[in-house]
């Protein structure tokens, strides 16, 4: 080879290893701020009678949350929401929760909103903090049917717990399948098609950081195994959870379940996006399963 050739091969891989540094260091920072706790204050309501409680969990938290007691109580309804986000994002729904007769009990899970935590664990802590919103549901209600309704994060959170939840009723609204297929799905929004290919840099960094594995946060592999009515809600055009995703984890869910649709939905509070069809759902869901 000539010794132009040669520097020129030289050069190319030393840019190539360049390149390989860069990319490890970017994926372990976004790594990091991708899992960071997402800790603030919450304002309490002024419009709702909320009582602030706080309870402990196997997550290693003290989950601080609210409790609306309304004077007719005929259940319990346990709010759960997103990644990123706090029981403020749920008031929407226990005013109308309230308002037709449910006790509703809004929370932070661990690493959220006044929840302390090291980290956000995409739902294999959070889980836990689920299975302790219902314990404390039944001290505080016993013998009242309960339902959960989660949002993305909240939805995975109620499905990943082990053992299943203990619960009369699930609304699972756009959860992911698998830990891997939202990465995937993420990195794609973020830099095309062929980001889906780098998705491994990410999820390569679950057990380092978070104790768990992608094996650990598989959703479509738990909902076969809770057999408890289930309303699965998804948005046609969200690319957080592609719609055909939401479809398959339906398929896999045990019975008995059903499925909605939100045309024209992506990623997104679907109570805000269509209040009057999202209230008269999950109201009929709840009178059906929660007598």
């Amino acid at each position: 080879m000539k010794p132009a050739s040669q520097r020129r091969w030289k050069f190319l891989l030393k840019l190539a290893l360049v390149g390989l540094v860069i990319g490890l260091i970017s994926s372990w920072v976004v790594g990091g701020l991708l899992c960071a706790p997402a800790n603030r204050p919450v304002e309490t309501p002024t419009d709702l009678a909320v009582e602030t409680i706080t309870f402990p969990s196997t997550s290693g938290s003290t989950v601080h949350g609210w409790l609306v007691t309304p004077a007719t109580n005929r259940g319990v309804v346990i709010l759960q929401h997103g990644i990123r986000g706090n029981r403020a994002d749920m008031l929407g729904r226990a005013r109308f929760l309230s308002q037709a007769g449910y006790a509703v009990l809004l929370f932070d899970f661990q690493a959220h909103g006044e929840s302390p935590g090291k980290h956000i664990t995409l739902g294999f802590l959070e889980s836990r903090d689920s299975q302790a919103a219902v314990g404390f549901a039944k001290s505080r209600f016993p013998g009242k049917p309960i339902a959960v309704i989660g949002g993305s994060l909240g939805a995975a959170a109620a499905a990943l717990a082990e053992p299943p939840l203990d619960v009369q009723a699930m609304v699972l609204e756009l959860m992911y399948p698998s830990v891997i297929e939202a990465t995937k799905d993420r990195c794609e929004i973020v830099l095309g098609r062929p980001g889906r290919l780098l998705s491994p840099l990410l999820t390569a960094q679950l057990r380092l950081r978070l104790g768990c594995g992608t094996e650990d946060l598989r959703p479509i592999d738990q909902v076969g195994k809770i057999t408890v009515p289930k309303l699965f809600l998804a948005g046609t055009a969200d690319h957080h959870t592609k719609f055909s995703e939401a479809q398959e984890i339906f398929d896999r869910a045990a019975q008995p379940k059903v499925f909605v649709p939100f045309e024209g939905a992506q990623h997104q509070d679907l109570h805000v996006f269509a209040r009057e069809k999202y209230e008269k759902l999950i109201l009929n869901f709840l009178d059906e399963h929660m007598k």
